[in-house]
């Protein structure tokens, strides 16, 4: 359903049909609650130069330029796009791009890294979420299902199916976390908090091992919600809430009950539950809250709900619930979900802060707490392929401000498509050298060093308590043994991404 506006759905043209199948997104891209941005002058520059590359590379190895971009070299390629594009953000070579070994050997190398990422989704089969729904009749000409070629799609089962396949096949994600969105209008919560638990299940049965982990979605203020919450503790045994300070996100103009979270009356009582029940189920100490992505353009619209989406409430709950983990969702970066990353590089370059992730980062040091956690999700996704300088400064400003220990890996894929270019991106992302002497912005080193794998896996395995013996399972567990046949049998990324980009004349 969402906020768009009719008048806005014609500016609109579903991403999965209309995109260049680049290893790495070249334009802004939505769901259905948010308008995405125009292509910016840097990404179609970009474009016109991976383009290029794919065709002489793909040229030179004797392979068409699609086959090449789903290739480790087409992923070395694009990356090398964007150095040439932004400046030299991302450590890769020409002869990497230029030699399919070598691209080859380095993705082998590295694809055994433990990667959990707590920040995926899909939608469930009756969802009212457009966009979606046209993703059904794209998957199934990109090839991959061809059950699905010719036939009027809707969307079934293949959120799930699709999920599955590039969440646990097309990257190199070992967990992942099955999250969703909550609505005042129950069939537009994304997934309901069973169908999560069922899916968690499901996965897990079939790979015999705990590949997927479930959020439960908490909703302060709307009608029994604390009831809920004792219900799922009981009945679905979540591994972490997560929970909308902005209420309805889908359909914001509807939206009932924004919350915040230090209000003592209001949700303090869920807080007090989860330390009760963190003591026989350790990862319920973790409160996962959506924050951020609420540029000014949005804030225009639903001037009410501002209040409710910056991180000035996240100090004082922190400091009074020590026992609690507050994993803040997108780091609380704004200028996604209807806002442009150039805004952002602006703001970074003329004050040295960025909104709201600069708040969150001083969080620590204001409030003397080591319990506040910056998710990545969008606020990677939207600027690596859109500014990789802000990307870069946004990874310095975290790290400073929370340490590395306490920045968790998430992705808000499938949104995104398969999430491997993020994963890629993040191995290869180092913070430019001047940005680090100006800012006191330390390196992020090597791809499978130890700053990067703690964000990647290390530190979402710490507070979820996922031992190293579980880890060692997954290497001979069904699923490993399913993407080993896949790759085996010719499998590759569809590069494609899901939902919504501006149609060309308004590029």
């Amino acid at each position: 359903m969402g906020f768009l506006s009719d008048e806005e759905r014609a500016m609109l043209a579903p991403a999965e049909e209309t995109t260049f199948r680049s290893p790495i997104p070249t334009r802004p891209f939505s769901s259905d609650e948010f308008m995405p941005g125009v292509q910016s002058e840097k990404q179609r520059e970009f474009e016109a130069r991976v383009r290029t590359y794919g065709e002489e590379l793909a040229a030179h190895q004797g392979v068409s330029r699609r086959r090449f971009f789903r290739s480790a070299s087409g992923m070395a390629a694009a990356f090398l796009a964007m150095n040439d594009t932004w400046g030299p953000v991302f450590g890769v070579s020409r002869a990497e791009a230029a030699t399919p070994e070598m691209a080859t050997e380095r993705a082998k190398a590295l694809s055994g890294q433990f990667v959990m990422d707590m920040h995926t989704h899909f939608l469930r089969d009756d969802t009212r979420i457009k966009g979606f729904i046209a993703q059904r009749a794209a998957v199934g000409k990109a090839g991959w299902n061809p059950a699905l070629r010719g036939k009027e799609q809707t969307i079934e089962d293949l959120k799930f199916a699709n999920y599955f396949k590039e969440i646990y096949l097309d990257s190199d994600t070992k967990v992942a976390m099955i999250s969703g969105a909550p609505s005042d209008i129950p069939v537009d919560w994304f997934l309901t908090n069973e169908m999560k638990a069922d899916a968690r299940a499901k996965i897990n049965r079939e790979a015999g091992t705990r590949r997927a982990l479930s959020h439960a979605i908490f909703t302060p203020g709307q009608p029994g919600w604390l009831e809920k919450v004792d219900e799922a503790i009981e009945k679905l045994q979540p591994d972490s809430f997560k929970g909308y300070t902005i209420g309805d996100n889908t359909n914001k103009d509807l939206s009932k009950y924004p919350w915040r979270m230090d209000d003592e009356k209001l949700v303090y009582p869920f807080y007090e539950r989860l330390v009760r029940a963190a003591k026989t189920r350790p990862s319920l100490a973790n409160v996962c809250v959506h924050k951020g992505l609420f540029p000014p353009s949005v804030a225009e619209k639903f001037p009410r709900l501002l209040p409710y989406c910056d991180v000035s409430d996240v100090g004082r709950a922190a400091k009074d619930w020590p026992q609690l983990n507050f994993v803040i969702y997108h780091s609380g970066y704004r200028f996604a979900g209807g806002g442009r990353a150039e805004q952002g590089l602006a703001q970074f370059e003329q004050t040295g802060r960025v909104e709201w992730v600069n708040d969150l980062a001083d969080i620590p040091g204001k409030f003397g707490v080591n319990n506040v956690y910056g998710d990545l999700g969008q606020i990677f996704a939207q600027t690596t392929m859109a500014e990789p300088r802000l990307a870069a400064a946004l990874m310095g400003i975290l790290v400073r401000g929370l340490g590395h220990e306490r920045v968790v890996w998430g992705t808000d894929a499938v949104w995104t498509g398969s999430p491997q270019w993020q994963i890629e991106s993040l191995r290869r992302l180092e913070i430019p050298e001047d940005l680090q002497r100006k800012h006191g912005f330390r390196p992020l080193g090597a791809a499978d060093g130890p700053v990067k794998s703690a964000i990647l896996g290390g530190n979402n395995a710490r507070i979820y308590h996922y031992p190293v013996s579980a880890r060692a399972e997954l290497e001979g567990d069904r699923f490993t043994r399913i993407k080993q046949a896949y790759e085996a049998n010719g499998g590759e990324r569809s590069n494609l991404v899901y939902g919504y980009v501006r149609r060309a004349l308004e590029a």
